[in-house]
């Protein structure tokens, strides 16, 4: 349900509760706007996310506000949201505080919950990020094996952008491997498919990735 239906509805319920003393319409009224907060919190969070990478500034709110969304979206019985918000916490961790071992479980957990009501696409960033976690652990094969999935998962969802900088990942990997060749392949393709969705953010990775070949 959109968020704008949910605030409709509960206008609906306040109104069965104000003028037609229905005592559960409170409840109900409540859980529509918890799934709304939490849809608010993981957003926010999410644009927090992009301004610290475009300037390396770490905002403190950041992390509340998945914690947040992860506490609501449980509440509300969304495994999917929730699968969301845990990926988002363990970026954090990983990402903004460079602490992968604290980000693991929360990628990991994300991943089950993700592919209990097969959301393809957040497992897809779950297991990207397990890879890099491999990376971080010097487990290359696994971490190729992840990587490998998170790009077959955006490509059965059409997620194009994503497809783009998975195959970003794969070459930067297949560099710590001394495999140029595959190197060279994998920006290629990135290449072709950045340029077909427009994804410009991504086609600035790659060049930069090319300088490590």
């Amino acid at each position: 349900m959109r968020e704008q239906d949910r605030i409709e509805r509960v206008r609906e319920l306040y109104e069965s509760a104000m003028f037609g003393g229905d005592g559960s319409a409170l409840a109900a009224a409540d859980q529509e706007l918890d799934a709304v907060e939490a849809a608010v919190s993981l957003e926010r969070g999410k644009l927090m996310h992009v301004r610290f990478l475009d300037d390396r500034r770490e905002e403190p709110r950041e992390l509340d506000l998945f914690e947040r969304a992860a506490e609501l979206y449980r509440r509300v019985g969304d495994a999917s949201g929730e699968a969301d918000a845990l990926f988002w916490i363990g970026c954090w961790h990983q990402v903004v505080r460079g602490d992968g071992a604290t980000g693991l479980p929360y990628f990991e957990r994300s991943y089950e919950l993700a592919r209990s009501v097969d959301d393809r696409r957040t497992m897809s960033y779950a297991v990207r990020h397990l890879g890099f976690a491999a990376v971080e652990a010097g487990r290359l094969d696994r971490a190729r094996e992840a990587l490998t999935e998170s790009v077959a998962l955006r490509r059965e969802i059409g997620f194009v952008p994503g497809v783009a900088a998975g195959l970003v990942a794969l070459a930067h990997l297949s560099v710590d491997t001394d495999d140029r060749e595959a190197a060279v392949r994998y920006l290629d393709e990135a290449r072709s498919v950045a340029e077909q969705c427009g994804a410009k953010g991504v086609l600035g990775w790659i060049e930069q990735a090319r300088t490590r070949i």
